[in-house]
């Protein structure tokens, strides 16, 4: 399976991406389980009740050169900030890869859509991440609620994020902000995510939907 952004790059992960892919291949094929291969490694999915499917996104990544970083620093707290030198609106982000580079800046109250599409926008293409990032701006609610609103590389504002509801999980964990298993909250809707001790893969659950089916028009021969 490969995904492709918006703007025509393509991307090594994508959380609901994969969460709905599984579902229609466990759909057409019978199956309660399946597997398949990205460029960001082997995914499995299962049947988790009703339009439910639960996805193991793999391990983090969590070194500066897997996510990666220009230059290499903690990236639990990563030297970075956004705004006035006294008074910036965002700062000391934690820096996650779940087969694409995050940056999750935490934040004392839920942004809205103006601010993180001026912020997002601005470290998208910041010198420090080569290959551009995606920009998350997490409210910690309690031990296992996340409020989070995400600026996609290459999509911009979206309503929702997989990966990047992964990558605010695993943040807030290596920061003592919440439990191991949370609620990640999005305008559009939630999941839950848990980062597993017992193997360090980060597990993704939630629901899908059928939008609407088309079908392709065969390849017409040269």
């Amino acid at each position: 399976m490969r995904f492709w952004n918006s703007d025509g790059e393509e991307t090594g992960a994508c959380g609901n991406g994969t969460r709905c892919v599984a579902w229609l291949l466990m759909q057409s094929a019978g199956k309660t389980e399946v597997a398949f291969d990205t460029v960001a490694g082997r995914l499995s999915g299962v049947a988790a009740g009703e339009k439910q499917v639960t996805v193991d996104m793999g391990p983090p990544r969590l070194e500066w050169n897997q996510i990666p970083l220009a230059e290499e620093m903690d990236t639990a707290r990563v030297e970075l900030q956004v705004g006035p030198i006294d008074a910036p609106w965002v700062h000391t982000p934690v820096c996650v890869s779940m087969g694409n580079p995050h940056v999750v800046f935490f934040v004392d109250a839920p942004v809205t859509g103006d601010f993180a599409t001026k912020t997002g926008s601005l470290v998208e293409h910041h010198p420090l991440f080569p290959e551009g990032v995606n920009v998350g701006f997490a409210h910690i609610e309690s031990r296992d609620h996340i409020r989070l609103k995400v600026w996609e590389r290459g999509a911009g504002l979206t309503l929702a994020c997989g990966t990047g509801a992964c990558a605010a999980q695993v943040a807030a964990v290596r920061r003592g902000l919440t439990d191991r298993k949370a609620k990640v909250e999005f305008e559009s809707g939630s999941l839950v995510i848990e980062w597993r001790e017992s193997d360090g893969h980060v597990i993704m659950t939630g629901p899908v939907s059928m939008d609407f089916a088309g079908k392709l028009p065969e390849a017409v021969a040269a």
